[in-house]
């Protein structure tokens, strides 16, 4: 069985370094951050699917069922209608002002503070982000095939970020679109073939998986009841929305492949098909949730407490040989897909923010390009290794957690660009996204203690109207321009 897995996972990196060398191109810095502005609408679409649907999702959201039921739906439905403001918004200032990084906006709006600001806070976030969900991969793969042949955990996150960087590392956003087409084919597939499986040994056909799953008291999407729990719809609808909004819309490494879009009409046809492509996958992926826990209590076992461990404990050891290698290509080509995205985009929002280099062909900035991408690199693998020590119950809540606080200042330094004329002090701004997230969690804590109410994922929605209104106090006076 590990030989099998093995060699999937071989086999997979071998049609990737093929995708790599067919798509590489000469190595420029626009090749690099913009693949040129050339690339088929629909071929972003089905790359930023894979790239959205991380090897976290697909273990955490069936996991979900045992103990949320569908709620989560209530969260994806809210997605789509923040793509939906990202494509009629977003998307058309960013073409207007032909960015390569989204957070020039904000030095053009707001001044240089306000610009690195939000340039860092991405950093931080992606960073974080990213590496939590390739922790994932290294993990399993290191269970199920590493450890057995002696082979250390760290050597393990050491190959996986180096395979990584030897196929992004010349060719960047221009061979990252393509690969993500590979990544995104290998984990639909796999997760149809998974349900297949699996039905299968339930005996179940199409017609007994609809009624079975809609029987099943774990099937509830829908909680109207209690306002205060963290799964109330409006809750998690409405921070759905907003999440969406800065983890695709105010996030480069996802607005960075709509702008190869040629167009900013084949830039909108992408976000809306991708966005609403988003919800029968999330579906499925719940009802693979219930069909695991039918399998657990159909064979008499005693399932894992936390939600991640379920499908890796089934398709370890009861699901059989075929179930564990679509099971290890899965994760493994939505793990990849997002990570080397993150890595590319963390790597353009450092040259081009941080640094201020430009798209010009200068072999100097591709060189110094070539060595922070590598820098990058070995900074995403020190971060996989610090949160391999701190892993929580369920990585998807942790992520979106963590997102609610870093990208919630984004989120209101946008929203006050957008929608004000104001000009701000901006030799200030750094210390109110700072100071916004603490405030953020204070008041998550009281509105607790004194009132029952659990803060969920709305916590963004909070951070962004403290750094919203903070901006109102740190106006000038001058009246600045909007960009809607």
């Amino acid at each position: 069985m590990v030989q099998g897995v093995l060699i999937t996972f071989l086999l997979y990196l071998f049609f990737l370094f093929l995708i790599t060398y067919w798509t590489r191109r000469r190595g420029t810095n626009a090749d690099f951050f913009l693949a040129g502005r050339t690339t088929p609408w629909w071929i972003v679409s089905i790359g930023m699917l894979g790239d959205s649907i991380s090897g976290v999702t697909f273990v955490s959201v069936p996991g979900m069922v045992q103990q949320m039921d569908m709620s989560y739906m209530q969260l994806v439905l809210g997605f789509f209608f923040g793509y939906i403001v990202i494509a009629y918004v977003l998307l058309p200032l960013y073409y207007r002002l032909q960015l390569v990084s989204i957070y020039t906006y904000l030095e053009q709006r707001f001044g240089r503070y306000s610009y690195r600001t939000g340039a860092l806070f991405f950093i931080i976030s992606k960073l974080f982000g990213a590496a939590a969900k390739l922790f994932l991969i290294t993990l399993i793969l290191q269970q199920l095939v590493f450890a057995p042949i002696g082979v250390p955990y760290i050597v393990t996150v050491l190959g996986v970020v180096g395979v990584i960087w030897l196929y992004t590392q010349r060719g960047g956003m221009g061979t990252i679109i393509w690969t993500d087409v590979l990544q995104t084919v290998c984990l639909v597939l796999t997760l149809g073939l998974i349900v297949y499986v699996v039905s299968g040994q339930l005996g179940l056909n199409l017609s007994g998986i609809v009624r079975l799953v809609g029987e099943d008291p774990h099937s509830r999407v829908f909680f109207f009841d209690d306002w205060t729990s963290p799964q109330y719809f409006w809750k998690q609808f409405v921070s759905g929305i907003f999440i969406v909004i800065v983890m695709t819309g105010l996030d480069q490494n996802m607005m960075q492949k709509n702008l190869t879009c040629r167009t900013l009409r084949e830039a909108r046809t992408n976000m809306l098909t991708y966005g609403f492509g988003f919800l029968p996958l999330n579906y499925l992926f719940l009802v693979l949730g219930i069909l695991l826990l039918h399998f657990g209590a159909a064979h008499g076992l005693t399932l894992p407490e936390r939600g991640d461990d379920i499908l890796p404990f089934l398709a370890a050891g009861h699901l059989g040989p075929w179930v564990l290698i679509f099971f290890t290509l899965g994760i493994t080509a939505a793990s990849f897909s997002n990570a080397d995205s993150a890595l590319t985009s963390l790597t353009t929002s450092v040259c081009t923010d941080l640094l201020g280099m430009k798209l010009e062909d200068d072999a100097v900035g591709e060189r110094r390009r070539w060595w922070i991408h590598l820098a990058m690199c070995v900074a995403f693998a020190l971060m996989v290794l610090l949160i391999s020590q701190i892993h929580q119950s369920s990585l998807l809540k942790t992520i979106f957690t963590a997102v609610s606080y870093t990208y919630g200042p984004l989120l209101g330094l946008f929203a006050f660009g957008l929608f004000t004329r104001w000009a701000v002090r901006d030799r200030f701004t750094p210390y109110l996204c700072i100071l916004s997230p603490f405030v953020s969690y204070g008041v998550a804590v009281a509105a607790e203690s004194l009132w029952g109410y659990k803060v969920g994922y709305e916590i963004l929605l909070f951070n962004g109207l403290f750094t919203f209104l903070g901006l109102c106090l740190l106006r000038d006076g001058k009246r600045g321009e909007v960009h809607v």
